[in-house]
């Protein structure tokens, strides 16, 4: 019964997660599209460049907006559905999350109101400095949150207490400059700079391809192109460096990503295609690019990548290890103060194992009382579902390089085509619109599946982590959730696609100025124009 309420709890907060981020890459990266288009705009004041900013700006309100609603719930799950989670890591867990919600939810949502509303009450100068605090302030808050996921996946700056049984912080610092976290949040946030880039250019194909809006579509695939191309190299220099981290912190995600069963002589090669068979524990039909893994997961030609079964091996022996430090743990709990000064020693000694014994309360009651064949299971229990792992890892690459190619064409036909685009690429555009959520979702997928059974890498797992709440009581709840979530995503569906047909609103008070003003520098070399 724990078991079914452990996934039940993973499959409600996978459900919300995956639903929240079908809006977070929109928002970070419209914010910093939109700040760029109205810094254009303060700079020539050009009527076409505010009519953008307005534009996008409205688009970036409506995914705000339901991606603030869709979040806030994901927090309440913490103390909800994983009560012990929060009880054990708080301390550590609580801190980036608070700060998230203090400094910068706070900035971005106050700033959102002036921006929205200070067009006709702010001066021009001062409403672009509005614009950037939102963009700096959604980019901020996807920091801190990045932060508190990251040490989920490399718990550093933490140590155990066995006297208050929980994690408790040693080092803010090392939490703040964790590497897995620094890694992720470059690639989280360039990733949604690549979802807003290709949004904005398959929006404006879509223009162009109908005639309507025609400098506005081709100003607007010019600033994303290059954003985007930008961003998009970033992506998968960054995924490169989270590969080096996986190989550094998290070994068995890093085989299963690959099919990896046995340890091969160094370098490793890339297994570009293949079929994992998780019953026979091989990959049939692998085609494979010789030494390129190595390259990439250790960044040498001499390091070896462990495989599958040798990562097994090597939890055995840490379960092993981990039931020394439980039973000097149960010895600390009943004694407290009075536990003999050479058991508190030996837990010493062995605690960092103390998580993987734990993987055995889901064969035994008391883990000492195991079995070697349970203590075996638990050690296969650490190897993520190989197949998913291998398939949508490969399908967030390929879209990666698909996206890459686009965004060279995108920008190589705008810088050195004078802007023109065949219609091919255009009706190409608009259908890609999808792609980058896709390729988002498939890379959290890859995160969070492949750090399974953990809910904090090494030190809790999952089925540990739950309430005590009844599987009804989820079933309902995560039922709620999808049809709420399913609502409000269609709301966002009807309300994008309504503004986008509507198109973008000229003031028509701005433009006669500008003309005014552009007539008289025609005239006259001195001559300002108007503001």
């Amino acid at each position: 019964m724990e078991l079914d309420i452990a996934d039940l709890s993973r499959l409600q907060f996978a459900a919300t997660a995956m639903y929240h981020f079908l809006f977070v890459p929109l928002t970070l990266g419209l914010s910093i599209l939109v700040a760029t288009m109205e810094t254009v705009y303060v700079m020539t004041r050009r009527p076409v460049w505010r009519q953008m900013t307005k534009f996008w700006g409205t688009l970036f309100g409506i995914n705000f907006v339901l991606g603030v609603s869709t979040g806030l719930t994901m927090e309440f799950q913490f103390g909800m559905n994983w009560s012990y989670y929060s009880h054990y890591v708080g301390d550590i867990f609580g801190a980036p999350l608070a700060i998230e919600g203090l400094m910068a939810f706070f900035l971005e949502a106050s700033f959102v109101g002036l921006w929205f509303f200070g067009w006709e009450k702010l001066s021009p100068r001062a409403h672009m400095i509005v614009g950037w605090c939102v963009a700096i302030g959604s980019n901020f808050s996807a920091l801190w949150i990045l932060i508190a996921n990251g040490w989920m996946q490399n718990p550093v700056g933490a140590v155990f207490n066995p006297d208050t049984m929980r994690m408790e912080l040693s080092s803010f610092y090392d939490v703040l400059f964790n590497p897995v976290a620094q890694a992720k949040f470059v690639h989280t946030v360039s990733a949604g700079y690549v979802t807003a880039s290709l949004f904005v250019i398959g929006v404006s194909a879509w223009y162009l391809l109908r005639g309507h809006h025609i400098e506005l579509a081709r100003r607007s695939i010019a600033v994303a192109s290059a954003f985007g191309l930008a961003s998009c190299l970033s992506v998968i220099l960054l995924g490169d460096e989270s590969g080096y981290e996986a190989t550094l912190n998290q070994r068995m995600k890093l085989a299963t990503m690959e099919a990896m069963w046995e340890t091969e002589k160094a370098p490793a090669a890339f297994t570009l295609f293949g079929i994992p068979d998780t019953e026979a524990r091989e990959t049939h039909y692998a085609v494979q690019i010789p030494g390129l893994m190595g390259l990439i997961g250790t960044r040498s030609l001499t390091r070896e990548i462990p495989g599958i079964f040798d990562l097994v091996g090597q939890a055995e022996a840490r379960i092993r290890s981990g039931l020394i430090a439980w039973e000097a743990l149960q010895v600390i709990r009943a004694e407290r103060a009075n536990a003999p000064a050479e058991v508190r020693a030996t837990f010493e000694a062995h605690g960092a194992d103390l998580g993987y014994a734990m993987l055995l309360l889901r064969y035994v009651e008391d883990p000492t009382k195991a079995t070697d064949d349970q203590i075996q299971k638990a050690a296969w229990d650490t190897v993520p579902n190989v197949g998913p792992m291998f398939w949508t890892f490969r399908f967030m690459v390929g879209a990666a390089f698909v996206m890459l190619g686009m965004l060279v064409f995108a920008f190589w036909r705008t810088s050195f085509r004078g802007g023109s685009y065949p219609r091919w690429f255009l009706r190409l555009a608009v259908v890609a619109i999808p792609l980058p959520w896709l390729a988002a979702e498939t890379g959290w997928f890859v995160a969070e599946y492949g750090r399974q059974p953990w809910t904090v890498d090494g030190l809790l797992p999952t089925a540990m982590s739950v309430s005590r709440l009844s599987a009804l009581d989820l079933a309902l709840t995560l039922a709620g959730f999808v049809t709420l979530y399913t609502v409000l995503l269609v709301i966002e569906m009807r309300l994008m696609l309504a503004a986008i047909r509507k198109g973008p609103v000229l003031d028509v008070a701005l433009t006669e100025d500008w003309r005014v003003a552009h007539e008289a520098r025609l005239a006259s070399p001195n001559a300002q124009p108007a503001e």
